[in-house]
């Protein structure tokens, strides 16, 4: 079997517990694989904007991934996290700049926008680029002044003026 995928580091393309990846080179574990904090094997996910929930943006690497051999898949209904895997076998394909990044939400549905904006941290240009990008769409304005530019406000506003509607 054979999914691609994203998978977040740190910075220095180490993982949560200091091991070292490289870009195009292929890692195996020899141990039954697990989903979770406690699992064994190598996480990915399927769409880019999920690997966020688990390390900080401010400080991090995002991958594109590709799953081999045995994979596991799992999900979090309540958190609506779905599309989530283990696997014994993963190719670390190519290393994304953060350009490329900020590229790939420019123009996808509003709600991966939104998921990625959520946690996500841009610069003071991106986050006028996202502005100009979805000027129309109230939702993923919202979403940049609630968790961009930090106006806690932002939803308590919105609803009042759609109950003044």
């Amino acid at each position: 079997m054979e999914i691609k995928g994203y998978k977040a580091f740190n910075h220095d393309l180490t993982n949560r517990y200091g091991k070292k990846f490289d870009e195009g080179v292929t890692y195996y574990v020899n141990t039954p694989i697990k989903y979770g904090n406690n699992g064994n094997g190598y996480h990915f996910c399927k769409r880019l904007e999920d690997t966020l929930r688990y390390f900080n943006s401010n400080d991090i690497a995002i991958a594109e991934v590709t799953g081999l051999g045995n994979i596991h898949e799992s999900f979090d209904e309540y958190n609506e996290y779905y599309d989530l895997y283990v696997t014994d076998t993963i190719r670390i394909d190519k290393v994304l700049e953060r350009e490329e990044i900020i590229n790939r939400f420019l123009h996808q549905p509003e709600y991966r926008v939104r998921r990625f904006l959520e946690n996500y941290i841009l610069n003071s240009d991106e986050i006028q680029l996202f502005k100009y990008m979805y000027k129309d769409n109230e939702d993923v304005l919202n979403t940049i002044a609630y968790y961009q530019e930090k106006d806690k406000k932002t939803f308590e506003k919105s609803l009042n003026k759609r109950k003044r509607l």
